[in-house]
């Protein structure tokens, strides 16, 4: 950080040292302090320095006038100034130096500044002897500091660090620099507040997507009547695509002023928002929780990888220490003169495996919905998170990550590869779909109350019958479905740098539970991530634990699964292609590109069948997708459509 400040004025220092030695050879003085040596006239200076009592000490100005030892006392506090309350370490170096009548010895003055920073440094005291022997300090600012002058202070000022950026898969900054224009109002142009707030209420209320939270204009004429006429009012900062959207219904509105500059920004509004966290000026409570750490003003992270790696990424702040002299209107201002400085150590980047094409994707995708939604895409070939998208919701859920939400129906291919992997069923024997199927006194049903009879158990998956898979439950046992699940990465820990739930698979229970649990229902709990990342391990035929920040790459990365078996997997792709073919995502079956494999999911929430989620998993080429809305009633009505705007935009 360079400092400006205003010219110095000259100093007459060796002038004043000269003059007083003259007048001490030529005088006799009268002292306070007397003694063997200059060391112990030394001494009581540190010590009443140290306590704030120097009536030991006999003090002497350059020209050889006697200074009161309180008169001292109170320099020495003002020329601490904001330091005053922390008094330096001192001690003296080695014995003075004698010529004569006078002596110079040296001391060594050490400040813990703010942070445990140690500024240390040495001055010369020079000392001359009276009539009586007592040896006298010649008292000048710059016994406190070199380059104080009568009048000065010293002021202590943080620097702060340059703040490091979350990178993304290709090492660039997510958050750079970007164009924004700062929408306000001149009162004195103003005839009619009310109507103005309205029509800018109206215009901002057309950006898309939706300004999130929305702009409250109520106290805006007030505001213009509290304010100076010819004053800014700011209303709102818009993204320039934003302002773009409503330039020509504001710009030329009565008061209406606009001022273009850059702020630090992701690429869009909603880009992996709760997964990014943000950058805000310290809160209150950030100053109390770390006070000595923060200080007002300070940028801190809240939230999602910027709160979890604000350490890292703020770096340390350095100190400088300045000179300050009060101005004629009372007020402190620099001197122009830094007499110690520690440099901040800027922070240190976060590199992540996001894809902002992807993101970017997978935004949009969401962008249209009203309910609280997630998106989680995962690169097959490596677990590479490619995507974070969250829909509606409170400011910084991560409900991608996070959520603890039964999986409905797509559980029913963790289900399937237990089966398979049990010889319990192959792909084309023949197993019943009733309406409905009856278990210890418990009915279950499919949804709309369809039913199949007997056909192949491709077509029971590809149409997702609920009673076939109740009716097959037995076959799992009593941890079938749990230990399948945990081959897929469910109930692992993964450290993933970021809080993750990782599922919670049902197991043992009633034969009612167990039929229920076999179709995604029951006990089990699962997260939009935990899904991706089973899918992603059916198209890979292992396990591995999804990868979303790379540096600091994460300590304890949970093991890999093992090797699935071939003869379970590929016949469960062959099941989760026909979903899309011929089963209860067609709607999929037009998207350019590789084949898409995947499975749909309704799961009742609060044992009413009129409460659903909305679930599809599935892969097309390296992209594994889950997509999830919450109270989203059918599969075919929200989540596969958000699928298909997703897998397009990346066509």
């Amino acid at each position: 950080m360079s400092l400006s400040y205003p010219p110095r004025r000259p100093r007459t220092r060796r002038m004043r040292n000269a003059v007083f030695a003259a007048v001490v050879t030529a005088a006799t003085l009268v002292g306070c302090s007397g003694g063997d040596g200059p060391e112990e006239s030394v001494d009581a200076f540190l010590a009443g320095w140290r306590s704030g009592d120097l009536h030991a000490v006999g003090f002497r100005d350059p020209t050889g006038a006697r200074i009161p030892a309180e008169r001292v006392t109170e320099e020495i506090r003002e020329l601490s100034g904001e330091l005053a309350d922390r008094p330096p370490a001192l001690r003296r170096s080695g014995e003075p130096k004698i010529t004569r009548d006078s002596a110079e010895g040296r001391i060594s003055v050490e400040w813990t500044l703010p942070g445990d920073t140690r500024w240390r440094y040495e001055r010369p005291v020079r000392l001359a002897r009276s009539g009586d022997g007592a040896w006298q300090v010649a008292w000048e600012p710059a016994l406190v500091q070199e380059q104080l002058l009568r009048g000065d202070r010293l002021a202590v000022r943080r620097v702060a660090a340059p703040r490091a950026a979350v990178l993304d898969a290709a090492g660039a900054p997510i958050v750079a620099p970007r164009p924004v224009v700062r929408v306000g109002v001149q009162p004195s142009e103003v005839t009619d507040a009310a109507g103005l707030a309205r029509r800018l209420d109206a215009a901002f209320k057309a950006v898309r997507p939706a300004i999130t939270p929305p702009v409250d204009l109520s106290d805006l004429p007030k505001r213009l009547a509290d304010a100076k006429p010819d004053a800014f009012v700011e209303v709102v900062t818009l993204r320039e695509e934003a302002y773009r959207q409503i330039r020509a219904r504001i710009y030329d509105l009565p008061g209406t002023k606009f001022r273009s500059e850059k702020l630090e920004l992701a690429p869009t509004r909603e880009f992996a928002r709760a997964l990014l966290g943000s950058v805000d000026p310290a809160t209150a409570e950030d100053l109390a929780a770390k006070p000595g750490v923060y200080a007002e003003g300070d940028q801190v992270g809240h939230g999602g990888l910027q709160g979890r790696y604000d350490e890292r990424l703020r770096g340390a702040a350095g100190i400088s220490v300045v000179t300050e002299r009060r101005g004629p209107e009372g007020t402190w201002a620099p001197t122009g003169t830094e007499v110690f400085r520690k440099d901040p150590q800027p922070g240190q980047a976060v590199k992540t495996t996001l894809d902002p094409a992807v993101q970017n994707a997978a935004d949009a995708a969401l962008r249209g919905e009203r309910r609280r939604s997630a998106l989680v895409a995962v690169r097959v070939s490596d677990g590479a998170v490619l995507a974070v998208a969250n829909g509606p919701g409170p400011a910084g859920e991560n409900l991608a990550f996070t959520a603890q939400v039964p999986p409905g129906s797509t559980f029913k291919m963790v289900s399937a590869l237990g089966l398979l992997d049990r010889q319990a069923v192959t792909l084309d024997a023949p197993v019943d779909c009733p309406k409905t199927f009856t278990v210890d006194g418990r009915s279950f049903k499919n949804s709309e109350n369809f039913a199949l009879g007997k056909v192949p158990f491709r077509t029971d998956f590809a149409k997702s019958c609920n009673t076939a898979f109740a009716a097959l439950a037995p076959k799992l046992g009593d941890t079938g479905l749990a230990e399948t699940g945990r081959m897929l990465g469910l109930e692992a820990k993964w450290d993933l740098g970021v809080d993750v739930f990782t599922g919670k698979v049902s197991t043992g229970g009633t034969p009612a539970e167990r039929a229920a649990a076999a179709f995604g229902q029951g006990t089990t709990l699962v997260s939009p991530v935990a899904m991706a990342a089973a899918t992603a391990a059916v198209a890979r035929g292992r396990w591995e634990q999804p990868k979303l920040v790379l540096d600091p790459a994460p300590g304890q990365p949970a093991p890999a699964g093992p090797q699935l078996k071939p003869e379970s997997v590929e016949p469960l792709r062959t099941m989760m292609r026909e979903v899309v073919t011929s089963g209860t995502a067609t709607a999929l079956r037009g998207v350019p590109g590789k084949p898409v494999h995947g499975k749909t999911g309704t799961a009742e929430y609060d044992d009413n069948p009129a409460n659903t989620h909305s679930w599809f998993v599935g892969w097309q080429g390296d992209v594994a997708v889950a997509v999830f809305v919450e109270k989203g009633g059918s599969s075919t009505e929200s989540a596969v459509p958000i699928t298909a705007r997703f897998l397009r935009a990346l066509a």
